[in-house]
């Protein structure tokens, strides 16, 4: 990635972090607020993702989007974190996307449960059984 483009990326989070101390300092006046804080945020996430996406991969990821949105949100922070980072050095292209996704996946097979999955692990102790038994005695 060139300097002017690493110094557009450090603008633009510059700017929403500006917006967001703003946002903080004034309290919730509003709805109309909120929805244009996270509107600007928005912009600004996509404006990144545009600095640091070759075309082809911007529209993988548009299509992984309509399949499974919470998968390319995790993809795009991934990818904002590492260009953030300074770990990008240029931009991502098509295959790059296609090894970063097969990596996410080979990752949630190992550890045999995907990102949005919840184990509940419920405690031994009081049974049902030892209420009966209580309920009974008298």
């Amino acid at each position: 990635m060139a300097d002017d483009d690493l110094a557009q990326i450090r603008a633009a989070r510059l700017a929403q972090l500006k917006q967001q101390q703003g946002g903080a300092g004034a309290g919730e006046a509003g709805g109309d607020d909120e929805g244009q804080r996270r509107k600007q945020e928005s912009e600004a996430r996509s404006s990144m993702l545009n600095q640091i996406l070759e075309p082809e991969a911007a529209d993988r990821l548009g299509r992984i989007r309509m399949v499974k949105e919470s998968r390319a949100t995790d993809v795009e922070n991934r990818l904002i974190m590492l260009a953030r980072s300074g770990q990008l050095r240029q931009k991502v292209t098509e295959d790059q996307l296609k090894d970063m996704l097969a990596s996410l996946s080979e990752h949630e097979k190992q550890t045999g449960h995907s990102v949005e999955s919840v184990k509940v692990v419920r405690r031994g102790g009081w049974d049902d059984d030892d209420l009966d038994d209580l309920l009974n005695e008298s």
